[in-house]
């Protein structure tokens, strides 16, 4: 349908066109390409650069907040403070726990100097050492908690949002800041379903232009690919730019950039043409002109495939490598009527 819609397009075009085209001697001058076969055929998607890390943070416990000493923006280094809980509920805690801890260890300490002197039965002294343990073990949990009362980068980031304020009651797992690093070698496409076969070949290669960086082309590998699509539009890929130089070229998550996929069509030859080659009446079918050695030009019935590059399309049946197509003015030309080929 998308070719179609080319050909439609390319046609309305040419009848809009006044008619300036001189003949000479009855002979109309027209453009022509040579079919060529391909090997490599390319096809361009829109992609967008992702960030290589990126986490949403989050508290182990419910509190209410007492600073957030970041903003939307802002680089923080690997252990910097990014949000904080109120302490004093966990602190009372953690001084109980504490006070209990004592008490236990204190018991255990006298009922091993008993049991020494068989004062005191064994089982009671095991029974000390359990209570000892488990104070101990509740002491650990309420010092554990007061360290989750903050939150820092686990990495070397950026501040991409806040989703809380100062003051305001948060519940655990509830998202606070989430930061990603700045640095990204990963992008993402949507592919098609018929593409799928061809995406882990290892002749299949992948490139990426950036709107940024126009005219430079990063070359790129498959990093993964997702084989269900679950609204339809298409199955989710992921790339890894390779030997980018960082320094130089600065890509950030975020940044538009174009995807170039070059596959081998290795179940046949791709004979390819420009799509303005293409002759689509309104009675229906598909053709192109192509000109023999008596320079007469001949429609020939063609079966198209998927279109690929800018404006090249894949011709299934109809056309060999080497047939001369007139690539321009389709519209006007008749079966059988002599031509002089301007450009080849």
């Amino acid at each position: 349908m998308r070719i179609i819609y080319f050909i439609a397009a390319a046609a309305l075009l040419a009848g809009c066109r006044s008619e300036k085209s001189v003949q000479h001697d009855g002979v109309r001058p027209v453009k022509c390409v040579v079919a060529r076969s391909t090997r490599y055929v390319d096809r361009d998607f829109a992609g967008l650069s992702t960030a290589d890390d990126a986490t949403n943070m989050a508290f182990k416990i419910s509190g209410q907040v007492k600073s957030i000493p970041v903003s939307k923006g802002q680089a923080v280094r690997r252990g910097e403070l990014l949000a904080e809980l109120d302490p004093r509920d966990v602190q009372l805690q953690v001084e109980a726990a504490r006070a209990s801890f004592e008490q236990a260890r204190s018991r255990l300490d006298r009922a091993r100097r008993l049991l020494a002197h068989d004062a005191i039965s064994r089982q009671e002294a095991e029974a000390a050492q359990t209570d000892y343990t488990q104070a101990r073990s509740v002491y650990e949990n309420a010092r554990d908690l007061l360290a989750d009362t903050r939150i820092t980068a686990p990495f070397d980031g950026v501040v991409e949002r806040t989703y809380a304020d100062a003051f305001q009651r948060v519940s655990s797992g509830q998202t606070i800041v989430r930061i990603v690093n700045p640095v990204s070698t990963t992008v993402e496409f949507t592919a098609p379903e018929s593409m799928l076969p061809q995406l882990s070949l290892p002749t299949t290669r992948f490139s990426v232009t950036f709107d940024r960086y126009r005219g430079v082309r990063f070359e790129a590998a498959m990093k993964s690919f997702a084989r269900t699509s679950s609204d339809a539009s298409g199955f989710p890929v992921s790339l890894r730019l390779a030997d980018v130089d960082t320094v130089r070229y600065s890509v950030s998550p975020g940044m538009t950039c174009v995807i170039r996929v070059e596959t081998v069509e290795s179940d046949r030859e791709a004979v390819s043409v420009p799509i303005t080659a293409i002759y689509a009446p309104a009675q229906g079918g598909t053709y192109v002109w192509t000109v023999g050695g008596d320079d007469r030009v001949m429609r020939r019935a063609v079966t198209l495939g998927e279109m690929f590059g800018r404006d090249e399309v894949i011709v299934l049946s109809g056309v060999e490598a080497g047939d001369t197509v007139v690539a321009a003015g389709v519209d006007r030309l008749a079966d059988g009527e002599k031509v002089r080929v301007l450009e080849r």
